[in-house]
């Protein structure tokens, strides 16, 4: 994996090994023998025995996952794990379990470079032209394809007051907390040492305090802070709110002159009839009156990207303007945009999921959407705008109307979450959006040949209006034992008749790359990377084998050989 991963306060120290975040001394390794001047991914596992509320479903203790948090990670690293079923809100990253979990969730991606738009896509599509042509927005209900994630993941979160994270953001010096959002070294004491944590004082006041610990004052404002931002955020689009139909312009009626119109269904009967017809009349040989041209691109059908460009005409009414911007306080396109996406997000999460203010603040906006562990990363092999976490924005007349939040890895584009104005559900912006993104994944390959996969998440099948990610074909589901691909096709049939099931066909196939030496996991521990073997050696209480051994199976050896498990 090439190591042009952007490092901070980096320096070489002999017998040190130095990471992304930090420098670390590495125990049982010489530096050489490790991905050297490249970052480690360092993760503390939470663990997944406990239920929590299914977004899906409902069900109140139904929902099984097992999560670890990601303080950084590599974007190979990230690859690997959500080809084992893995998947990212914000920096907890989480597996559900699927033989255990009530909606089990199967990872979905679509082979980007093999995709025709169906009849549906087309029509979006052609709205969507339509709308920008004339400025008809036709009326329509939010999209609610993505209405159990944030739901789900709010439960799975609890307070994270382990000594990683204060270690890992103290030696770094820059990073943030997860809590508050202040510089670690604010929250020191004077002497440098770390402060004593209350976790029911962190879990009361920093993470979800319930409404009725909070004053009536401090309610009113945080509503009102959020509800002025999205006031703001209105204003700035002079579009929103104008959803009715604009009147069709009065006609003279149909043209006496020509033949009425026919259905496609009855056109197609007849023309099959009169080639019936002209084969009894020619000894069983079929004629065509019109012979189709010798030119074999003269029939094709209308390709995804000459959809897209018809949208590009001088001539419209209306300019829609996509921008692609990485997640990164330090980029002055997505620090310009930072306040105006924030207040989209919050007016979204309110009219669609039906939110509460203090559910939509900024605070969960930047927790979620904002922090990414991805580090970035520029291969002189991979596409131009390089790796990492990006915001992929709607501007229509210079204002922001869609969000689409996007990870672009080494084999595929992974879809994150999209949030809308809603005055524009009318114009399906959740699959106008994943249409644009396919589009974008094909511009990437071109860069990169190794990418050619969109990822759309999840596809829960025992949950109907999550299915819908089911059309982008053709699509592969991932076997939730072997972990390979097996097309959506094959997979159906089994899904109807129970919610879990192993996908793949062959019953002897296993786990290419399942856990078979737990020795060689390698450890983070007392700011020193080593392998297990040598971690027990130095651990003193009780033993966290079995832990440990839950951890490195669900992550594969692969990864258990390169990503850090902190251990206290």
């Amino acid at each position: 994996m090439p190591s042009a991963y952007r490092l901070r306060h980096a320096r070489p120290l002999a017998g040190w090994f130095v990471t992304g975040l930090f420098t670390l001394p590495v125990c049982g390794k010489k530096p050489q023998d490790m991905a050297t001047g490249g970052s480690h991914s360092i993760v503390e596992y939470l663990g997944g025995d406990d239920g929590h509320r299914c977004g899906y479903c409902k069900n109140k203790k139904g929902n099984f996952s097992h999560g670890m948090w990601s303080h950084v990670m590599t974007v190979q690293d990230y690859q690997d794990l959500i080809d084992r079923g893995w998947r990212r809100s914000g920096k907890y990253v989480y597996k559900p379990a699927m033989n255990k979990t009530c909606c089990p969730q199967y990872t979905i991606r679509c082979h980007a470079l093999n995709f025709h738009p169906s009849k549906t896509h087309k029509k979006i599509l052609k709205r969507m032209k339509k709308f920008l042509s004339n400025g008809e927005l036709p009326l329509g209900q939010p999209q609610d394809a993505c209405g159990g994630v944030f739901e789900e993941i709010r439960d799975f979160l609890k307070p994270l007051s382990s000594s990683v994270q204060r270690t890992v953001t103290i030696a770094a010096g820059i990073s943030y907390s997860f809590f508050s959002g202040e510089p670690m070294e604010k929250m020191l004491e004077e002497d440098g040492s770390v402060p004593p944590v209350d976790p029911a004082i962190v879990q009361r006041s920093e993470v979800e305090p319930p409404v009725g610990h909070s004053s009536p004052e401090e309610s009113r404002d945080g509503k009102a802070a959020v509800l002025d931002a999205s006031k703001a955020a209105a204003a700035e689009c002079p579009l929103a709110g104008k959803g009715s139909r604009i009147p069709p312009k009065a006609g003279v009626g149909a043209d006496p002159s020509r033949p009425p119109c026919r259905k496609a269904k009855d056109i197609r009967k007849a023309r099959r009839l009169q080639k019936e017809h002209q084969k009894q009349e020619h000894g069983g040989v079929a004629t065509t009156l019109n012979p189709a041209p010798s030119n074999p691109t003269y029939n094709q059908a209308k390709g995804l990207e000459e959809f897209i460009s018809d949208l590009l005409p001088d001539d419209l009414l209306h300019n829609l303007e996509v921008r692609l911007v990485p997640v990164s306080f330090e980029d002055p396109g997505f620090l310009a945009s930072y306040k105006q996406s924030a207040a989209l997000f919050a007016r979204y999460q309110m009219a669609t999921h039906g939110d509460s203010p203090f559910e939509c603040e900024e605070g969960q906006f930047k927790r979620f959407l904002c922090d990414s562990p991805l580090e970035a990363e520029t291969p002189p092999d991979g596409p131009n705008v390089g790796y990492g976490s990006f915001h992929q924005q709607y501007w229509l007349d210079g204002c922001l109307i869609a969000v689409g939040v996007i990870d672009i890895l080494p084999r595929c584009v992974s879809s994150v979450y999209l949030y809308y104005h809603p005055d524009f559900a009318g114009l399906s912006l959740g699959t106008y959006s994943a249409l644009r993104e396919i589009a974008f994944t094909r511009q990437l390959h071109k860069q990169s040949p190794k990418l050619a996969y969109y990822y759309l998440g999840f596809y829960i099948h025992s949950c109907p209006k999550m299915r819908y990610k089911g059309q982008y074909r053709p699509s592969d589901l991932l076997c939730p034992e072997t972990y390979t691909w097996v097309p959506i096709e094959r997979c159906i049939p089994w899904l109807d008749t129970s919610p879990y099931a192993r996908l793949a066909e062959d019953n002897q196939a296993g786990d290419a790359v399942a856990l078979r030496n737990l020795g060689k996991t390698l450890v983070l521990h007392r700011r020193a990377i080593m392998p297990y073997t040598t971690y027990i050696q130095k651990r003193k209480g009780p033993t966290d084998e079995k832990e440990v051994q839950q951890y490195a199976s669900l992550v594969g050896q692969t990864c258990a050989e390169r990503i850090l498990l902190y251990r206290a």
